[in-house]
């Protein structure tokens, strides 16, 4: 990467080839958080560029963001992250996630010529991005969202992710504008199973906002108050990349509206998503519309 690059928002995480193993059957997605929040910034008609890490089996990825708009700063390694995600009820939020491959780590020099209003992390889990990214990113000034899965979640023996805590925490949670995360790792962070609770806890370790999805929503701790808005997709088919679609469309949209405003879209945008799987393919129309139907009062 060479010159500056100035964006409305930079999304950073590994490319994630996805199966998905249900009750519908079993497919493969494109996934992981990055390629899920640059689909929400380009809809939205963000200035948006995506820092990623993949396989060059797996360039269709990159060619499809580029052709929404959005500038991809790939780099390729032997092997493209892959994970199973087997669904073995239709509680969407039970679900178990095996690794076998990864694509590697994230360096400091991967980011240091960019430039955004707002970045977003988005690891699926520990050892992607580390502390020295993240200070990285923390020097430019720029609003900074981290998804708290991709430093809670580790590779176990047998391959599947687990979450054992966050030895980094607090210098991470120093550095952090804007905190994901959702009720089970708020829960395993806190101690505490009420998800308000848990998020003014997180909040007093630094976050100056908490964004926190559950089955039925989401909760947002900002400014001291408490913003919700319920998911009210039409039909339940794409529950993989629900967390990366709605911190990518809260934090794009509050750019330029209030943590309320910005809760509500969220829920809104979510819920379209998850009416397909892979990331959304839906219009700023169709999010508007579904607001007035189902979130005015």
């Amino acid at each position: 990467m060479n010159g500056k690059s100035d964006y409305d928002l930079v999304f950073i995480g590994n490319y994630t080839k996805d199966t998905i193993v249900s009750s519908a059957g079993t497919r493969v997605v494109d996934g992981g958080g990055f390629n899920y929040g640059a689909h929400v910034a380009s809809m939205m008609g963000l200035k948006t560029a995506a820092v990623t890490r993949l396989c060059r089996d797996d360039q269709r990825v990159v060619d499809a963001l580029e052709r929404l708009g959005v500038d991809v700063f790939p780099t390729y390694t032997p092997n493209s992250t892959t994970l199973c995600l087997y669904y073995p009820t239709s509680n969407v939020d039970e679900r178990t996630i095996t690794v076998t491959c990864t694509a590697g780590a994230f360096s400091p020099d991967q980011v240091g010529n960019l430039h955004a209003r707002a970045f977003i992390v988005s690891a699926s889990f520990r050892g992607e991005v580390g502390l020295a990214v993240i200070q990285e990113l923390r020097k430019k000034g720029s609003l900074l969202a981290v998804d708290v899965q991709g430093f809670v979640r580790v590779i176990a023996p047998d391959g599947k992710l687990a979450s054992d805590g966050w030895p980094e925490r607090q210098p991470i949670l120093s550095s952090v504008d804007i905190l994901k995360t959702d009720a089970v790792e708020a829960e395993l962070l806190t101690g505490l199973g009420n998800i308000k609770d848990a998020a003014r806890a997180i909040a007093a370790w630094g976050p100056k906002e908490i964004v926190l999805t559950h089955r039925d929503g989401l909760l947002v701790l900002a400014e001291g108050e408490m913003h919700e808005a319920p998911f009210r997709p039409s039909k339940l088919v794409g529950r993989s990349g629900r967390g990366d679609t709605c911190m990518a469309s809260y934090v794009a949209k509050r750019l330029s509206a209030s943590p309320a405003a910005a809760t509500t879209w969220a829920a809104a945008v979510t819920s379209l998503k998850m009416e397909a799987e892979g990331p959304i393919k839906r219009s700023v129309a169709e999010a508007e519309a579904l607001i007035l139907d189902q979130y005015s009062t």
